[in-house]
This record gives structure tokens, sequence and C-alpha cells, in this order.
């Protein structure tokens, strides 16, 4: 069985929601500063925050919602066997 190995990277987001104890979870195709552009304009107009992820699903939240956002790079992911 053969793997397709991507070269394009991905941003791992966390977003934490006020009022609900769990968090969403989204891998998106778009940069670390490209998600912090969108986030940071959705909490200075007050308008919801739509990202898309790595198999073009919109996510929509509103910024009032938002408690905290965390992203970075995706870590790769590793198939198979191997010895550490």
């Amino acid at each position: 069985m053969a793997t397709k190995k991507t070269d394009s990277q991905t941003t791992d987001i966390r977003i934490g929601i006020s009022d609900s104890p769990t968090e969403l979870r989204i891998e998106t195709p778009l940069s670390t500063d490209e998600v912090l552009e969108l986030v940071q304009a959705a909490l200075k107009n007050q308008t919801p925050l739509l990202i898309h992820d790595t198999k073009n699903q919109a996510t929509l939240v509103p910024a009032q919602k938002i408690s905290f956002v965390e992203f970075g790079s995706a870590p790769e992911r590793r198939v198979g066997f191997t010895t550490l």
C-alpha cells in the first residue's frame, strides 16, 4: 500500500469557544500569517471568523464566542512501522 505525500504546508488551529468545554480543531492550507490576519480582522470588526479546512469545508465562528486561538504548523504525519 502506497501513501501519497503532499508537499504543501498546513496550519493546525485550535479555537476555544466561550461557554463550551470543547474546542474546535481545524487543519487548514493557509499559512500562520494568513490565519492571524483572519482572526485579527474578525475580532476587530466583530464579524464571524470563516476558515476553510484542508477538505475545503467551511467553519464559521462568531467573534463574540472566541475565547482563544492557538495555531502553528501541523506535524508531519508518518505512516508505517519503525524503531525509534
